[in-house]
Parts: C-alpha cells; structure tokens; sequence
C-alpha cells in the first residue's frame, strides 16, 4: 500500500470515533446534550418552570464537579405551554438537537403528543408530572416518570372521599387525557365499589369564564361533594363560583390543583380544598439540600413537581454514568436495573417506566397552605 493511502486510512481511524460520539448526542466540543420540555409560559407555566430551574440545579452540580463519562451537560429548554400541538415541534426540534435524553414533558396530554417522536428516535424521557397510565402501557418503552400514575391516585382520592362519609359526589373534569382520565378512575373504583354514588360525571370546557350551568347540574343532583379532574386555572374558577352561589360543599380534586398558584387565585375561596398530591419528602437531607439551593439560586421556594424533577434528573445522570454510554439501549437498561438515591427517596423504574418507591397523600388547605390529611 502506498503511504498517501496509509497515511488517509489513518486520519479516517482518528476521524470516525469522534463522529460517532457526536451522532450520540453529543454536540461538537463533547458535551452531553440534555433537553427539559414543559410549560415555561401560560397558566400551567407553575407545573413547568419548577421542573426547569430543578434541572438547572442538578447540572449546574454536576458540572461542578466534572459533569459526567467525563464531560460536561448542556442544557436546551423548549416551552410547549403544556399543549399537545405544541410539544410534538418541541420533540422534533429537541430531537434535531441531539439530546441524548428528555426531562418532560409536563402535561399528559402533551407528553403523550412527543412521546412517539423520541421513541422513533430512540430518546429516552422522564416526566416529574405526566401521570396518565396508558403513557406506560408498552407503547412507549422510551417513557419513564418519577411520579405515580393516576390509577393510583385515584385509589388515594376514594379513600379520602371515604374518610369524609361523603355517600354521594359530582365528578367534573376538563376533558384532557389527564383530567377525564383521573375522573374515570375515580368513577370507576367509586362505582365498582358501591358505597358512593355518583351523581353526575360530566366534562367542561377549559378556559370558559361562567361555569354556572354545569354547578346547577350539581346543586341540582343532590351531591355531597365535587371531585374535579384537571388543572388550577378551572378548578379556582370553579370554588369561588361555588363559594358566591352559596353551593357550600366540599372540592376535592388531584395534583393539577396541589399548588401554591391555586390557592393564590382562588384566594380565600381555597380554603378548605382537598387535593391528592405526592407523597411530600421535603423533610428528606436531599431534598432539604434542594430546596435551599433552589432559594439561594433563584430567591424564592420551589413550587409543584420541583422534588421529582430533581429525581428525575438525577436518575437520568445516574444512568448514564452507571451506563458509561449515551447509548439509547444502554440507558434505558440502567434505569431499569438500578435504584436512585434521590430527593423522592430510594426510587426504581420497572419495564414500563412507572416508579418504584413513591405515592400519592391526601391534602387540604388550612390557614393558606396544604398540609397533609391522615386518612
């Protein structure tokens, strides 16, 4: 062989490798791209921004300390606004950029909207927040998340609506894969069950400003209770209309609503509100160290989904450290394998991406805040 072509077969040698780590999400220069997708504007932009400013944190952390398989973790945030339409240009836009894994999305319906597009890309994602079970049914092997599923939650609504000898209720919800898929749980189970009737199970329209006809439905039904399935904005909407109509009977609702947002706009209406929410570990050394990073970096505490989207990022850094690889196959493999020390405690994935080792309480606000009910 003649030396040019040595001398090519060489460069080519040295060359190869190289692009190869590049093809791996990884951007030119060898930083690990790592993308966080969620509401970071609108109305649902409390559920986003806390998951965002959580994945800040961790990098920032890790890049401190000489980032991970050596090198150091970019960060790309893109804001869906928590709409499906949004999210699935969000994925291809994340996916163009090459990240080797996805913190998001937010919303379940828009979860379920970008989910295919990383799947096909093989892209692994861990949601803090998406909590629809069909999201974890094997059609997306690439989804994980470090939230229970609804199914779950609805078990722990049941139970509270149980401990308030409620025998009859009015489920409302906004229509949305998250909304109606929690209210059909807890219709269901309160159905099969028999001790609590359900007396009306009917949808709304987000983002309306009168929702008199459908609270006359529920005045009308005889309800003890109304158990909505959706997010703050309608829910706040909803109490205080309830409260100037005089339809004095409890809320109880789901995680959409467990956040500092909802009580502020609803103001005094609020009080007295019940909402399931995750299990809290804010007393937990790693979640406390968190939390004050957060108040430190950012001058105020952290809202809803802060403490998961801590997890999640840290489990998927762990991963691909205990990995050695940004290789699809390889991450997916060590999520599943291992457990996490993490701000939701010692956590695990199964096959399906549902976590092991977190759950839902019951909550209600008194003096302003939730706080925890016993059930």
């Amino acid at each position: 062989m003649k030396l040019k072509g040595i001398i090519a077969l060489t460069i080519l040698a040295i060359i190869l490798p190289s692009a190869s780590i590049f093809a791996n999400g990884q951007k030119e220069g060898g930083k690990i791209v790592i993308g966080v997708a969620g509401a970071h504007t609108g109305d649902l932009a409390p559920y986003g921004l806390p998951s965002l400013k959580a994945a800040e944190l961790v990098i920032a952390d890790w890049n401190a300390n000489g980032g991970v398989l050596g090198k150091q973790i970019e960060l790309i945030a893109e804001d869906d606004g928590c709409k499906p339409e949004l999210a699935s240009n969000v994925a291809a836009k994340l996916t163009g950029s090459k990240v080797v894994g996805v913190i998001g999305h937010i919303c379940s319906g828009a979860t379920k909207a970008a989910m295919g597009i990383y799947r096909d890309s093989k892209i692994v994602a861990i949601s803090p927040s998406a909590t629809n079970p069909d999201l974890a049914n094997g059609e997306y092997p690439n989804f994980f998340r470090s939230i229970a599923p609804d199914d779950a939650q609805a078990v722990v609504e049941v139970q509270l609506i149980k401990s308030l000898g409620l025998k009859s209720v009015a489920i409302l919800h906004d229509k949305g894969d998250y909304g109606k898929g929690f209210a059909t749980f807890v219709k269901d189970i309160l159905e099969k069950d028999g001790s609590v009737e359900v007396k009306l199970f009917e949808g709304i329209t987000p983002g309306a400003v009168d929702y008199s006809a459908v609270l006359n439905k529920v005045s009308g039904s005889g309800a003890q209770a109304v158990v909505w399935g959706g997010y703050h904005p309608e829910a706040s909407k909803l109490v205080t209309q309830m409260k100037k109509t005089n339809l004095n009977i409890p809320f109880l609702s789901c995680d959409g609503i467990k956040d500092d947002t909802f009580i502020k706009v609803a103001g005094d209406f609020a009080e007295g509100v019940y909402a399931t929410g995750p299990v809290d570990t804010s007393s937990s050394k790693l979640a406390q160290d968190a939390i004050k990073k957060h108040v430190a970096k950012y001058g105020e505490e952290p809202g809803s989904f802060f403490l998961n989207a801590y997890a999640a990022t840290e489990s998927l850094l762990q991963a691909i450290k205990s990995a050695g690889s940004t290789d699809y196959d390889a991450i997916r493999k060590a999520l599943i394998d291992n457990t996490f020390e993490t701000t939701l405690g010692t956590i695990g994935y199964d096959a399906n991406g549902n976590p092991e080792g977190v759950g839902f309480n019951a909550f209600q606000v008194k003096n302003g805040k939730y706080v925890e009910v016993k059930l």
